[in-house]
This record gives C-alpha cells, sequence and structure tokens, in this order.
C-alpha cells in the first residue's frame, strides 16, 4: 500500500507541496494525480472542481516535470525552449510571436546569460545544475499549462538555485496556474513561497494546510514547534520520530482528520465552476493555447486539442531538432565513416581482382558474405540513439507534444542520407578493388543492394532499441541475432543442405536477400563467362597433384565415357551453374533488392508498434 487514504485539494494562484521523507510516497502521489499510475493498481479519483477528469484531457491541460533533467546536450538553452514552443503552440500563432514568447520566458526563468549556452553533458561544459533545471521547467510551461506537476524540481540543487526555481514556479502559479510539487525538505525561505502543504508518511496523509498553520497544529498534537526553527524541518523530523514508534502516526494521522473535516465543511460553502466552465474560461484568458484542430464532441473540453500541430509540423521541427543535435555531434558520424571505410579496405586488399577460376569463384562467395555482413554489423551503430533518446520521447509524448508516428519518421529520414554516403564509399573502395562483373549497369546496383542493406540493418537495430532495456543487453542481442542471420543466409550451409526445421529462419534472415542479390549480379551479368575450364575440374581434388598429360587423359577418359567433346579450353561451369549449384534463383536480384528495402521499412513499423505499445509513461 504505497499511499492510503490521501485527500487534499490544490488551487489556482497556489503551490501544493508535497513533504516525506525518502519513500513516504510524494513521487507516488504526484504521479497517481497526474494520471501516470495505471488505473487498475489505483484507487479513489482526482477531479477538477468536482468533476471526473479524463486522463486524455488531463495530458493536454497539464505538464509534468520529471525530477531527472532530461535535455539534449548539444542544443542551446534558446533553441531547446524554441523547439519546444514549435511543438506546443499551435501553427496558427506566427514565428516572431513564438520567438517572443520563448524570449520572454527566458527573462522569467531567469536564463537570459545563458541563453546561447548548450545544455552540456559529462564531455560537454554547459549550463549549471539550477540553469538546467529551469530549463526543464521552462520547456513543459512554454505552452502555458493549466496544471503544472513537478517530482522533486530541487532536488541536487544549492540551496539558492532551488530558491530561484521555486520563486519561478510561484510566478507560473500566480499568472493563474495549479501548481503541484514534491519537495524533499525545504528551507526556510522556499517554505515562504508556498501556499499548501501535504505532509506524507507511509503513504498516509499527516498534515494537510498552509505553512502558516504548521505551529497551531502541533501545538494541537502537543508538541510545539520552537521558535525560531524551521516549522518544514521540525514537522519532518517528528513525524519520522513517530514513525519509527510503537504508536506510530495514528495520532497526528486522526489529528489530521478534523482538521480536514473542518476545512472541507468551509470549502463546501465556496461556490466553483464545472470543468467545462473552468476550461472555456482558461481558454478564454489565454492560459491553454487550443490547437489547430479539435476533439469530436459537444462539451466545451472540446475546444482542447490532442495535438497543437498536425503531424507534419512535427515531422519538420524533429527532423530540424535531430539534424542540429547530429550537425553539433560529427564524431558519432566519423566513427561510422572510419569503420566502413576501414572494412572496405581490408576485405578489398584481402579479396584483390579475382580471377574467373574455381578458386576465385569460392574467394567471391566469401567476399560477399563478408561485405554484406558487415554492412548489417555496422549498423549496430544505431542502436544508442534511440536508447539515450528514450527517456526524452517518453517526457515529450507524455503530454502529447508530438505524435509517435511522427517521431518514427524523423528518426528513418534522419537516418537515411548518411546511408547513401557510406554506401557509395563502401562500393567505391571494394567493387573495382576485387574485380566484380557487371560495370557500370552491376557498380550502380551493388551500391543499391549496399544501401538497402545499410537501411535494412539500422532498422532491425532501431526496432530493437524499442525493446530492450539498456544498451549492454541490446548489442548482446544485435550480435546473436546477426550471427544467426550470416549463420543460414545460404553461404555456410545453401538452402537444400538447411533441415526443414530452421529453414524458416532462412528466410527470415536478413542477409540472405543481399547476399543472394549481388551473387546474382556477379553471376548472371554475362551469361557467356566461364568459371571452370577443362582441367580446372580436377581443382581441389588428388588429381591436382597429378602430372598434365595424366589429367589430360582421365579428361580424355571422360569425355570418351560420357560422350561429351571435352578438352582443356572446354567450358565446365558458367555463372548459371554457380547459381543453382549454391540453390539461388528463387528470386531474380531485383526481387531480393525489394525484399531487404521491405524488411527495413518493416522494422520501422514494428518499432513505431512498439512505442505504441509499450505505454512506460505510466507505474503499474
Amino acid at each position: 500500500m504505497l499511499l492510503d487514504g490521501v485527500s487534499g485539494s490544490a488551487r489556482v494562484g497556489e503551490i501544493m507541496a508535497v513533504l516525506g521523507a525518502s519513500g513516504a510516497g510524494k513521487s507516488t502521489l504526484i504521479d497517481a494525480l497526474a494520471g501516470r499510475i495505471q488505473r487498475g493498481s489505483l484507487q479513489g479519483a482526482v477531479t477538477l472542481n468536482g468533476d471526473a477528469l479524463d486522463s486524455s484531457l488531463l495530458r493536454v491541460i497539464s505538464s509534468y516535470v520529471m525530477q531527472d533533467d532530461l535535455l539534449y546536450p548539444m542544443l542551446t538553452v534558446a533553441e531547446t525552449l524554441m523547439y519546444s514552443a514549435e511543438f506546443r503552440l499551435p501553427r496558427s500563432l506566427s514565428a516572431s510571436k513564438k520567438r517572443s514568447r520563448v524570449e520572454v520566458l527566458i527573462d522569467q526563468l531567469g536564463l537570459r546569460a545563458a541563453a546561447n549556452t548548450i545544455i552540456g553533458d559529462e564531455g560537454h561544459r554547459g549550463v549549471s545544475g539550477g540553469e538546467r533545471r529551469r530549463v526543464s521547467i521552462g520547456i513543459d510551461i512554454i505552452h502555458d499549462p493549466i496544471i503544472l506537476f513537478l517530482d522533486e524540481p530541487t532536488s541536487g540543487l544549492d540551496s539558492t538555485s532551488a530558491f530561484m526555481v521555486v520563486k519561478v514556479l510561484q510566478r507560473i502559479a500566480r499568472s493563474g496556474s495549479v501548481v503541484i510539487m514534491s519537495i524533499h525538505q525545504p528551507s526556510y525561505r522556499i517554505l515562504g513561497l508556498l501556499d499548501r502543504l501535504l505532509f506524507l508518511s507511509s503513504g498516509r496523509t499527516v498534515y494537510y494546510g498552509p505553512p502558516a498553520a504548521l505551529p497551531r497544529f502541533f501545538s494541537e498534537l502537543g508538541q510545539p514547534i520552537p521558535d525560531g526553527e524551521n516549522p518544514a524541518e521540525f514537522a519532518l523530523d517528528h513525524i519520522r520520530e513517530l514513525d519509527g514508534t510503537e504508536a506510530g502516526i495514528e495520532e497526528v494521522v486522526k489529528l489530521n482528520k478534523l482538521w480536514q473535516e473542518k476545512a472541507l465543511s468551509a470549502a463546501n460553502k465556496e461556490p466553483s465552476l464545472s470543468l467545462n466552465e473552468t476550461v472555456i474560461l482558461s481558454i478564454a484568458r489565454g492560459k491553454l493555447v487550443p490547437g489547430s484542430g479539435s476533439v469530436s464532441g459537444s462539451s466545451a473540453t472540446s475546444q482542447v486539442a490532442t495535438y497543437a500541430n498536425p503531424w507534419w509540423v512535427e515531422l519538420s521541427v524533429l527532423v530540424r531538432r535531430g539534424f542540429t543535435n547530429s550537425r553539433r555531434t560529427p564524431e558519432l558520424f566519423l566513427i561510422r565513416f572510419g569503420t566502413v571505410v576501414i572494412t572496405a579496405f581490408i576485405l578489398a586488399t584481402i579479396f584483390w581482382q579475382l580471377n574467373s577460376t574455381p578458386k576465385g569463384v569460392k574467394e567471391r562467395l566469401s567476399f560477399f558474405a563478408n561485405a554484406m555482413g558487415t554492412t548489417f554489423f555496422t549498423s549496430a551503430d544505431a542502436l544508442p540513439v534511440f536508447l539515450f533518446e528514450r527517456y526524452i520521447f517518453y517526457r515529450e509524448t507524455a503530454h502529447n507534444a508530438y505524435r509517435r508516428s511522427s517521431y518514427v519518421l524523423s528518426n528513418a529520414i534522419l537516418t537515411f542520407p548518411p546511408l547513401i554516403f557510406l554506401s557509395l564509399v563502401f562500393a567505391a573502395i571494394s567493387f573495382f578493388a576485387v574485380g566484380l562483373a557487371g560495370g557500370a549497369e552491376g557498380f550502380v546496383f551493388y551500391v543499391l543492394i549496399v544501401l538497402a542493406s545499410l537501411w535494412a540493418g539500422s532498422g532491425f537495430v532501431t526496432f530493437l532499441s524499442g525493446v530492450v532495456p539498456n544498451m549492454i543487453i541490446g548489442y548482446t542481442v544485435v550480435v546473436a541475432a546477426l550471427s544467426y542471420f550470416l549463420l543460414l543466409s545460404g553461404f555456410f550451409v545453401i538452402r537444400d543442405r538447411i533441415p526443414d526445421y530452421w529453414i524458416w529462419l532462412h528466410y527470415l534472415s536478413l542477409i540472405k536477400y543481399p547476399y543472394e542479390a549481388v551473387m546474382l549480379n556477379e553471376f548472371s551479368a554475362d551469361h557467356e563467362k566461364c568459371f571452370m575450364r577443362g582441367l580446372q575440374m580436377f581443382d581441389g581434388t588428388t588429381m591436382a597433384k597429378q602430372a598434365v598429360a595424366t589429367q589430360v587423359a582421365v579428361l580424355n577418359a571422360i569425355s570418351l565415357n560420357m560422350q561429351v567433346d571435352l578438352n582443356i579450353t572446354s567450358c565446365i561451369a558458367k555463372g548459371a551453374d554457380i547459381l543453382a549449384e549454391q540453390a539461388m534463383g528463387q528470386l531474380s536480384k531485383w526481387a531480393c533488392l525489394w525484399a531487404t528495402v521491405a524488411w527495413g521499412f518493416l522494422f520501422r513499423v514494428l518499432f513505431y508498434l512498439t512505442l505504441h505499445l509499450r505505454n512506460t509513461n505510466k507505474r503499474t
């Protein structure tokens, strides 16, 4: 039982602070009020002016500031707030008005001196902890929400920074918002900024009321607060002591219930607007800016849009933000570029200018398997991208900043251009050095299949990043899965030799299709090209060690016995024969290319479904 019989009210223009020792239930209560707990795990109700508050409406009219500062480290303070404004403010507002709103907010948050400073992280110096916290608050109040939830906004800050943060929250409340926050141990100065306190102990309410009434409450309890002592600190210490005694907190819980009954009878006499009237009044005052669309229905709350902008606006903003962030972290692309160049160079120098002999054919097969496998393994660098952005994505979509589909599309758009460059580089280094067939047409197809492989590989890794919990497990799964795909691609064991109970995995192998495509591109480019002539049929056998005259005699005997004209110049195996030997030909090379491209799209659809089905914004 994390929460037990907690009740209270938070009002417009006030800050209600939830206090208590660690484990008292502060964050759980904030999550319950913000609709971040599954309804099956929660009993009771959250109402706005007495009317039940629907979770979908709550997401639109409220914002939730998490305890951790989840921000893009390479964006400046101004850019971070501007991108948030473009997400949360409707396109009916001009760019200049959005920019003006951001400038005003920067001044309100006291961030003018840091406006052009990057957020920063462990490897990049950026803003201070207090400034970072204020930016986190700013991105969630840019659209001026009616209700603002904050989970310990002063945690980890020095006393001055903490006071500045709460001072900002007071200005937000006074502008007409309901501010509900949890706080661990407020200083005396911060306590003076709070309007209403709710003390918790073991999930139960031990005090609910204004800070000024704390001395009288504890006097009635028989524990008067000494002069000059911080009332909040005294209350927290005394409650912690009571919680450790045999009698526990029963006495203080009972006294609080008596106080709440008196306060409730007085509150019932105060007239209040209905939920619909409240939302209409807030919109009229400009407190909530409605979006471009509206929710169907006859109620007044239908004036509030689920999303502030259409999907193409969200997509544009996401792409621009992603491009800015990527441009300032070029080392990520350079590492992948270096990996591709080094791999292509090693393969090109090992398989340099392969000839058209049986030995050359075997070496071609090895090159194709290694080349196509490498394109997938180098895609593993896409894994950390969403794992890093995951909690930013959860925070932004929790209150409908943008659609999940917009995020998936932007991810694909940002991923694709670098893949084009990498595929051209890999193909240019390896195709001509190895001496592959097909000329210009063959080279173009080789570039396309390498690009398709990188596309499918990045899609596969992106999908896994939405499933796995962390990077260590992610890399383990990626390496294991790609190893199985390579094993059953048709290189180590041809399709006809794969057991029936594993054949399904052969067709699911991502590497099968690009491997077959490059094989078909190579061995069907010239139908008359010969890969085995006369005495070359003895290569790799004991006959290869015999004298040439002996080999010629055996060849003549075979010719006579089979009644086929065979001599040392006769062509024994062409490209079609090699493809038949490798059990290839079910699909054309273009069908293999489109199958590889389709895998890339399929995994991105699965990535979207994963994001849609995994609602990690709510606790169980």
